[in-house]
């Protein structure tokens, strides 16, 4: 069988072949049963070909039917490589019109092949869109605006096909004597997915191995995943119990790491294992919430696809059984326990739970997976939450709490007679809420209370954004703790074009040095990070630089509050609001795409987008290279925010603000109002521009672009 492909030939041997003969080998290296619709359409586009390549048919060419797009779970329906360019043709067989979703999905591969197929990168690609009874042809083509080498997508009928091939190899001024992009079905295939491709993927149960940069220099997500299972294993076999500590820069993969130890961990051989499952948690509530439906909706539309009827209500609760909340698997343990807690002891009450051998008192996974457990809460603020009642599950009063979130997810864990794996995926200089304890209150609760546990952590945890810089110090004294370098993920995935994204934007928040330098090394590699004060050409930008269904979106800060004038609408909060953010397309007003809603930290934290605008408030300004930090009163003022634990917040919301973009970022620093009243007072005092411009002048001074 061809590799990745269904059939491939020089065009003279696809030409000489029976039709019949093609569809038979089609039918051969097709896996599953192909309906009579696709067998139209195959042979419909086999005979096209046969006369539309006539003219070529003694040049080096190659013809490559249903070529695999892993990233995307798709098949191109035929590439063309000739005269040293890559055709991709998608076929609507019997189509007259030309749709946009259509031409978004050729646009895709097109887009694809170009970013992540090693053997395209520096090659001429056009997308062209066949609805085969469409009576026009494009006319006026040309290479993109990108400078990226990618034709905008054409659209043809069957008839003017022929016609259409002659014109492009003309206009690209196409070598007859070039020769085939050797090897170029099997190429490298280095894709970055998001994090809701990545999760569609591996639950259908590919290997991570499948859609993630896996050959690219220095990533390591593969032998930190390998890493885990094997203590995952080795407490098994041991019956220990073990945490492990994965850390890394933002994109990372971190989430991806914990979706793929989950799933391997629950699914075996495609069957539930629910004996030595694992569970995936997580207390960002939309992070959850989006990956759940987008999953459901993909679960309940591929059974359909089988013929197999399915209800969403159905998918969702499938999926739900290993992607959980954080807070309802606390509160399920909390309602074990003895209340009011006495002492300051957390124990177990018998009345409320029954003991099983294994399990303990524990829940019935041996694995939890927490995702960014850097924001799970201080004993402070879960006593504060506990003490009025819950709002997340079983609302139960427990005054006198005497842990911390930490602390207690390690007890529950800790409850079962076997064995117990803890995996804590966490971001650095990530904590954006009120109450979020970072890192350090993880390893004071296992420095404490749970001295018999196995740690596992990398070693290069030294910068501030891991406790003050402090972890190794704290971990000095424990025995039981092994550094390990490849539970640190230093290389950013999610910004594929400029792995020194991270690195350029802790350089910028904390005014090092080199973020000028760092800056221009990102700008290098084609990850733009441009500079406006006109809302109105942020998004012109973010419109012309998306293409097919590549998503754009508004980022601000949850204390930003003066976007009003600028015709921008903060996305109301509720799990909801931020499923519809992400997952309507581009028709539907409540898309991120419509660029009118604004998503805050705590709604994309853990997501991304290919294209950004963060628009930055008057919240932190910038003063003589220092940040001052203020929260506006709702009404007229902005007041000094002097606390030191949330000028951190207010930091780090920006740091994840800044690291959601794939592809590009536009910031926009508005202008303010300068206007006066008839009286001589500010217009609008609430929005003076030296609120506004020294942040501009910074970000300027650092060589950012500005839009003209």
């Amino acid at each position: 069988m061809p590799n990745r492909c269904l059939y491939t030939a020089s065009f003279h041997e696809f030409i000489g072949t029976a039709p019949l003969a093609i569809l038979g080998a089609l039918h051969n290296n097709y896996h599953g049963d192909a309906l009579t619709t696709t067998d139209d359409a195959w042979m419909g586009e086999i005979e096209l070909l046969q006369q539309v390549l006539e003219p070529w048919k003694d040049e080096k060419s190659q013809i490559i039917f249903e070529y695999d797009i892993p990233r995307l779970g798709k098949r191109i329906d035929v590439v063309l490589l000739l005269r040293g360019i890559i055709f991709c043709l998608e076929f609507k067989v019997g189509q007259k019109d030309a749709l946009q979703a259509d031409v978004e999905q050729v646009m895709d591969y097109a887009l694809d092949l170009k970013n992540f197929h090693r053997f395209s990168h520096d090659r001429v690609i056009v997308p062209i869109l066949i609805p085969t009874n469409y009576k026009k042809a494009t006319t006026v083509f040309q290479p993109s605006v990108y400078d990226d080498e990618i034709y905008n997508t054409l659209i043809t009928g069957g008839e003017k096909l022929q016609e259409l091939l002659i014109k492009v190899l003309e206009h690209a001024g196409a070598n007859a004597e070039a020769e085939v992009i050797e090897n170029w079905v099997i190429s490298p295939y280095t894709p970055t997915p998001t994090i809701i491709e990545a999760a569609r993927t591996l639950y259908e149960n590919h290997s991570v191995e499948e859609i993630t940069r896996h050959e690219a220099d220095k990533v390591s997500t593969d032998t930190t995943i390998n890493y885990l299972l094997q203590i995952i294993q080795q407490s098994k076999e041991n019956k220990q119990k073990s945490i492990c500590f994965v850390t890394g820069v933002p994109g990372a993969g971190k989430t991806l790491v914990g979706l793929d130890v989950a799933i391997k961990q629950t699914y075996k051989d495609g069957e539930l294992d629910k004996e030595n499952g694992a569970v995936y948690l997580s207390g960002n509530g939309p992070l959850v919430a989006v990956l759940t439906e987008a999953l459901a909706k993909d679960n309940q539309m591929k059974c359909r696809e089988r013929g197999e009827r399915k209800n969403l209500s159905d998918s969702r609760r499938e999926v739900s059984e290993f992607i959980q909340i954080i807070h309802r698997y606390r509160d399920n343990m909390l309602a074990k326990i003895k209340n009011p807690v006495e002492n300051g002891i957390v124990e177990i009450d018998p009345e409320k739970a029954v003991k099983q051998v294994a399990t303990g008192y524990g829940e019935v996974e041996h694995v939890a997976i927490f995702d960014e457990a850097q924001r799970s809460w201080t004993h402070q603020r879960i006593a504060n939450y506990l003490k009025r009642g819950g709002t997340y599950g079983n609302k139960l009063k427990v005054p006198n709490f005497p842990m911390s979130e930490a602390e207690f997810l390690i007890w529950s864990l800790d409850q079962r007679e076997d064995w117990a794996v803890i995996i804590c995926l966490v971001g650095g200089g990530q904590e954006i809420n009120t109450g979020e304890a970072g890192i350090a209150e993880w390893i004071k609760a296992l420095n404490k209370s749970f001295k018999h546990w196995d740690i596992y952590i990398s070693d290069k945890l030294t910068d501030p954004e891991y406790a003050e810089g402090q972890v190794n110090e704290m971990l000095k004294e424990n025995p039981r703790v092994t550094f390990v370098d490849s539970l640190h993920l230093a290389v950013s995935l999610r910004s594929f074009r400029a792995e020194t994204l991270s690195s350029f934007v802790h350089s910028l928040l904390s005014f090092s040095q080199d973020a000028a330098s760092l800056y221009q090394d990102v700008s290098r590699r084609n990850y733009p990070i441009v500079l406006t004060r006109d809302m109105d050409k942020a998004r012109a930008w973010l419109r012309k630089m998306a293409r097919g269904t590549q998503q754009t979106g508004i980022l601000v800060t949850k204390v930003a509050a003066r976007f009003k004038p600028l015709a921008v609408n903060i996305l109301a909060q509720g799990d909801e609001n931020a499923v519809h953010w992400f997952l309507e397309d581009k028709t539907d007003i409540r898309s991120s795409n419509y660029l009118e809603d604004a998503a805050t930290e705590i709604q994309v934290q853990g997501l991304e987008l290919d294209y950004a605008c963060v628009l930055w408030d008057a919240d932190m300004r910038c003063n003589d290279k220092q940040w001052s930090y203020f929260k506006f009163n709702g009404k007229n003022k902005w007041n000094p925010e002097n606390n030191v634990e949330n000028q951190k917040y207010m930091l780090n919301a920006y740091r994840v603000l800044l690291t959601r973009a794939r592809q590009g970022i536009v910031i926009c620093v508005p202008t303010g109002n300068n206007r006066m009243t008839a009286d001589g007072f500010p217009e609008d005092p609430t929005r003076i521009p030296e609120y506004y411009d020294g942040t501009y002048e910074y970000l300027k001074s650092l060589g950012l672009k500005e839009l003209e």
